[in-house]
């Protein structure tokens, strides 16, 4: 059983409302601005509502996952909010960072320890991370494309570096 259905795991559809914000996120200015305060309004949000929505899951209908790593350097629990891209009866998250100039450290810290934890609606999983190949990464990001349009953007503005995709299974 993967995490699709451990988590009755499915994106629904946006409203008109909502992909208007997703247009603005995936353009530069927004996805700078957001790079920059999202984080921080996420994790109380995530808290506040018993782990049901966060900022991109409200304004712009996203389906997003909070994914807890261990920090490579100390030790200590890291948890950031990603956008879950189902794959086959798992997930993928993406380390594009909406498009900025570096990786995100959450991909430092599975490299490091492929070991995490994914929590969505309440209900949270022990994962195993991979990276995935790069026909795998193709199609994961050809599925994130159907989701949030602003993948494509940001793997364009972030061509300088790769881009790391990882599938994430039940451990």
């Amino acid at each position: 059983m993967g995490l699709m259905t451990e988590f009755g795991y499915e994106p629904s559809e946006s409203n008109v409302v909502q992909r208007s914000m997703q247009h603005v996120v995936a353009s530069k200015p927004g996805a700078w601005l957001f790079s920059k305060f999202m984080y921080a309004v996420d994790k109380p949000l995530f808290g506040a509502t018993g782990g049901k929505h966060t900022l991109p899951s409200l304004l712009a209908g996203l389906p997003v996952v909070m994914l807890t790593t261990t920090g490579r350097k100390s030790g200590e629990p890291r948890t950031m909010p990603l956008l879950g891209i189902p794959t086959g009866d798992d997930l993928a998250v993406i380390g594009s960072n909406f498009g900025q100039e570096h990786t995100p450290g959450w991909v430092y810290n599975l490299e490091s320890l492929p070991e995490a934890t994914v929590e969505y609606r309440g209900t949270a999983v022990d994962v195993g991370a991979r990276l995935a190949d790069e026909a795998e990464a193709d199609e994961v990001f050809a599925e994130a494309a159907k989701i949030y349009p602003g993948y494509a953007k940001y793997r364009e503005r972030a061509d300088h570096r790769p881009i790391r995709v990882f599938v994430l299974a039940p451990a």
